[in-house]
């Protein structure tokens, strides 16, 4: 067996993909103790980003007779393909409004029309008011890199363009945290098979996990040139474990001390999170598809929150595939039907685990995209249409005015990309609100949310 000293093994240590508490220091600063932050009883907000660009006008379609037409004249090299999907009579009209959600969100749809779903439409980043003569004359400040992918990724969930270093979520969760929420931090920002700045914070750090609930592995346990033939042997892998805690260990230098605390803290959280994880329950009713798997962990992480020491928590999952240049029609409608049912299930799961009412769910994405094709496909674009699921959304309703199915109006730019009414800024101070953040707390973590007047109403 390779020999290795300490100081190699914190060096392989930091250098691996750790879990949370991994980070080379603690938090720098904090939200001072707020009593006005509620923090009482539990409460979870579930990120569902689509990675790629949603198609926001393949989402929510119009039923009025002459915006339908409009719609159907400017994509119709692309309706074809859908093969009758797209048509009137298939589509599914929503209460109280003059547009409809395509078949595949069938699920959704029944979601929106007993209340517990809503629709907030045309969110985009931005950071001021802005339309399209705004936008066209060069008015306004507008956010870095638009129609970039991961720019504007990051600017969703960073409220800046890449390489951002905190992310809105993790501002939630500093909020929570610095008010005195949740014995055991580390499993504040959850991040379910993928990482994401959106978690970041000063206080929260994002703990990862993969798709069926397992930590993400410390490679330094299994590593065959740590172990060679021993990989797979218990005793040698627990002289591993303890040699990573590093229990005792001090140096001189404070960046070895840092790592060595980090890794100790990074196998103590996995150890934690797989002694609570065991007692999950089963999470009937999900499919198992990608984004149904990462929503189950989330739901069964959710039933151990007493065991995992927390009353706020925050996840974040994604799902890739909406980068739809092409072969739009085949590929969206598998998408769309894997969101509706993967959703569905997990809304049904927090009502089977008696949390509906402190859980909501919210999707976001890269942007929308045109309303003009390409032929079969679409290109970047800006606002989109998203959805909240919960007990507690003010459902059955479509917030904010849906612009037309036009490529030239107030808020139609560039072949029919739409320019955002509704910030994620504003769209973010309606969830941190109420995940208990005050104004203050939310003005902290929504830099730009003052440059903007009221925010939708779509929770109670």
């Amino acid at each position: 067996m390779a020999i290795f000293t300490r100081r190699d093994i914190l060096k392989s240590a930091a250098a691996s993909s750790l879990v949370a508490g991994s980070g080379l220091s603690t938090a720098l600063t904090s939200f001072a103790a707020n009593a006005a932050i509620d923090t009482s009883g539990y409460k979870a907000l579930v990120c569902v980003f689509f990675r790629g660009g949603l198609d926001a006008h393949d989402v929510l379609l119009p039923t009025d007779t002459a915006d339908y037409n409009e719609f159907a004249n400017i994509r119709a090299s692309m309706l074809p393909a859908y093969g009758g999907a797209r048509d009137p009579a298939q589509l599914l009209p929503l209460s109280n409004s003059n547009h409809a959600f395509p078949p595949e969100y069938a699920e959704l749809h029944s979601l929106y029309e007993s209340g517990d779903l809503a629709v907030v439409s045309n969110v985009g980043p931005l950071i001021t008011p802005t339309d399209a003569d705004a936008f066209n004359n060069n008015t306004v400040p507008l956010p870095r890199a638009l129609f970039s992918h991961n720019d504007q990724q990051s600017t969703w969930a960073a409220l800046e363009s890449e390489g951002a270093q905190f992310g809105w979520g993790g501002r939630f969760a500093d909020a929570v945290l610095g008010a005195g929420a949740n014995a055991n931090p580390a499993f504040t920002a959850i991040s379910v098979a993928d990482s994401d700045v959106f978690l970041s914070g000063d206080l929260a750090i994002e703990y990862q996990i993969r798709q069926n609930g397992g930590v993400v592995r410390v490679n330094e346990i299994t590593n065959p040139n740590f172990l060679g033939s021993a990989r797979n042997d218990p005793a040698a892998q627990d002289l591993i474990t303890d040699h990573l805690r590093a229990a005792g260990f001090s140096a001189s230098n404070f960046l070895e001390n840092d790592i060595a605390a980090a890794t100790a803290r990074a196998v103590d959280n996995n150890a934690a999170y797989s002694n609570a994880f065991a007692s999950a329950p089963n999470v009937a009713g999900l499919p198992g598809t990608r984004l149904g798997n990462r929503l189950r962990t989330v739901a069964q992480t959710i039933a151990v929150r007493s065991a995992l020491g927390v009353g706020r928590q925050v996840f974040f999952v994604s799902l890739g595939g909406f980068d739809s240049h092409s072969n739009q029609a085949t590929n969206l409608q598998r998408l769309l039907s894997e969101i509706s049912g993967a959703i569905s299930g997990f809304y049904q799961a927090t009502i089977d685990l008696g949390v509906a009412n402190d859980v909501t769910l919210f999707t976001a994405s890269d942007f929308g995209r045109t309303l003009a094709t390409n032929g079969d496909g679409t290109d970047h674009g800006w606002g989109g249409h998203h959805v909240v699921v919960g007990g507690a959304v003010r459902g059955g309703e479509i917030y904010g005015a849906v612009p037309p199915s036009a490529i030239s109006h107030s808020q139609g730019i560039r072949g029919g990309r739409l320019v955002p009414v509704t910030s994620v800024e504003q769209y973010a101070a309606t969830l941190g609100a109420w995940f208990g953040l005050d104004d203050p707390a939310l003005n902290a973590a929504l830099p730009n949310l003052s440059n903007f007047v009221g925010r939708p109403d779509f929770l109670s």
